[in-house]
């Protein structure tokens, strides 16, 4: 018998927990008892290498895809025992943004965004346009692009639409997958402070695939990494940066982690150069 979907949400301390979760494709193990959880409102990325199971993994977790074996709690609730409603309501409580946009070519982007509140909710049709507005400035796209069709939109155009889609029914949890790939660094940074804003004003949990280290340094609270089947590693990137997992290694010895790993530092420094500066003083003098 599934949990019920309306255990109250400071009874749920991980919103994900995943135990000993084997997937296979014929003969090609891609998790071997693998565990994690994602805790209630951070903003937790896994990274990996080609093949390491990612994809595979944000699947099970939006339930496109079943392990071979395993458990697997979302919002306390064990999405193995599931009536097909109860997976509808499930599915309300989170927003998926897809990787290459996912949204439906033969509507437009402020119908697209419409969509899920025309299946899932009682509004009119007035009020749900005018939140599908409000979801695409949100996004920090111009209003006029509503009226455009997905083919017509730029790579961070599209990204931003299906955040915004991913928004429409105000999920208390989002599956981002490789929100800054293909962008430019202008258009990667304009999504890394969108993210920063969406949770700040949600304050909701974020799980992210992303292979962007500077994203990694500069959004995430914590971060596993997938290797040999399983998590090897999960922490702050700080913590990551410290391990000695040959994998984990690889991965921050690169130039592009080292790199990576400069320039949050020169960010923080700055950060806290303004800080100091911005500060009133303490006391006065007599």
């Amino acid at each position: 018998m599934a949990t019920p979907l309306s255990l109250p949400d400071d009874k749920v301390k991980n919103v994900i927990e995943m135990r000993k979760v084997c997937t296979r494709f014929g003969d090609h193990v891609v998790h071997e008892n693998l565990d994690l959880e994602v805790r209630r409102g951070e903003i937790f990325a896994i990274v990996g290498g080609s093949g390491s199971g990612k994809s595979t993994l944000l699947r099970e977790m939006i339930m496109l895809h079943r392990p071979d074996s395993g458990s697997i709690k979302i919002l306390g609730t064990d999405i193995a025992a599931l009536s097909a409603e109860e997976e509808i309501n499930l599915r309300q409580r989170w927003g998926v943004m897809f990787q290459h946009g996912g949204l439906f070519g033969t509507l437009n982007v402020r119908d697209n965004i419409a969509l899920p509140l025309h299946e899932h909710t009682d509004l009119d049709a007035t009020l749900i346009n005018e939140v599908a507005a409000w979801k695409l400035t949100l996004s920090g796209l111009a209003p006029e692009t509503g009226l455009q069709f997905p083919t017509e939109l730029s790579g961070g155009m599209l990204k931003r639409a299906s955040m915004a889609r991913a928004l429409a029914l105000d999920p208390e949890l989002l599956f981002l997958d490789e929100p800054t790939a293909g962008l430019d660094p202008s258009g990667a940074a304009g999504i890394d402070a969108l993210v920063r804003t969406l949770h700040d004003l949600y304050q909701s949990t974020i799980v992210i695939i992303t292979h962007d280290l500077d994203f990694l340094w500069q959004v995430t609270d914590r971060v596993a990494v997938l290797g040999e089947g399983k998590v090897i590693g999960v922490g702050s990137m700080t913590e990551l940066s410290t391990m000695d997992h040959p994998i984990i290694r690889e991965y921050f010895d690169g130039p592009r982690g080292r790199a990576a790993h400069e320039q949050a530092q020169e960010n923080i420094q700055s950060q806290t150069r303004t800080q100091i500066q911005n500060k009133e003083p303490t006391w006065t003098q007599k």
